[in-house]
């Protein structure tokens, strides 16, 4: 049997089949609410995805807008993954409890599938992070099993160490998502589970391509706190500066003209003289 959870819950194939495409239909669908791409373009009327890096994740969303609405780009994103993995363990649960743990790598799978390409907004959307990371979580809370919390202390904290120390989102990002596959198999050791975890992880690593590149050539963007609201100010308070040269230029000019008119239109000392001879 390729998975011992299901050889365990001695379920039909076919009640395990109609489980698989509810969780995926219903995941995929969370996973295409996107909320970097509806807070850019519905409320900021700006979408995040004409700026920056092109990605409509919250790293470039907080770079490029920053501000309260951050906050809620985190809680969709956070939200809907919960929801996916939670809705699977309810089905999984209903069916059979040996089934919860594979049910939530399953949801987890087409959740981040409907996050990086979601098919209402033309299957551009983000590299999964926050995502990813929120379905971590929810691995590492597994009653069953006493080494779950491994999951996301190692995936989280290897993501926290290298982006503090790098300023390399991205370097965290790709940490959590090469050692998904090998804290999964050291908790789970079944062949399918680590399937899922391995295209999971495989995802993450695939959407920060880019970056990896990047990183090795130099020219990656480090993370830094949001400074919008002062870089608009400097740069409001240069327009002031260099206006004002070219205002007084201006009066200058204006006085120059002005004075050549009064010259054209008032007769010289010597014309009058010369009149007067004639």
């Amino acid at each position: 049997m390729l998975s011992r959870f299901i050889e365990a819950a001695g379920v039909s194939s076919c009640w395990l089949a109609v489980a698989a495409a509810g969780i995926a239909v219903v995941s995929y669908c969370l996973g295409c609410f996107n909320g970097a791409v509806v807070v850019s373009r519905y409320i900021l009327r700006n979408d995040i995805r004409n700026h920056g890096s092109g990605n409509a994740g919250l790293t470039n969303f907080y770079r490029v807008f920053g501000g309260p609405l951050t906050l809620v780009v985190i809680l969709s994103d956070v939200v809907k993954a919960v929801l996916a993995v939670l809705f699977a363990m309810f089905i999984a649960g209903h069916i059979s409890p040996e089934l919860v743990p594979l049910a939530k790598y399953w949801a987890g799978v087409f959740c981040l599938l409907g996050h990086m390409y979601p098919c209402t907004f033309q299957f551009r959307g983000g590299k999964g992070i926050l995502s990813g990371g929120a379905i971590v979580i929810m691995m590492g809370i597994d009653g069953g099993n006493p080494y779950s919390w491994c999951i996301p202390v190692i995936a989280w904290g290897g993501f926290i160490i290298l982006a503090a120390a790098t300023k390399y989102v991205s370097l965290g990002s790709c940490w959590a998502g090469f050692s998904f596959p090998f804290t999964s198999w050291f908790v789970y050791r079944d062949p399918l589970l680590l399937l899922l975890a391995a295209i999971v992880g495989g995802l993450i690593l695939w959407k920060h391509r880019g970056n990896m590149v990047r990183m090795v050539k130099g020219t990656e963007s480090k993370f830094t706190l949001h400074k919008k609201a002062s870089a608009d100010a400097a740069a409001e308070t240069a327009g002031e500066t260099s206006a004002a040269p070219a205002a007084e230029a201006s009066k200058e000019g204006e006085a120059s003209l002005e004075a050549a008119q009064t010259a054209l239109e008032e007769p010289s000392d010597e014309a009058e003289q010369e009149e007067d001879k004639a």
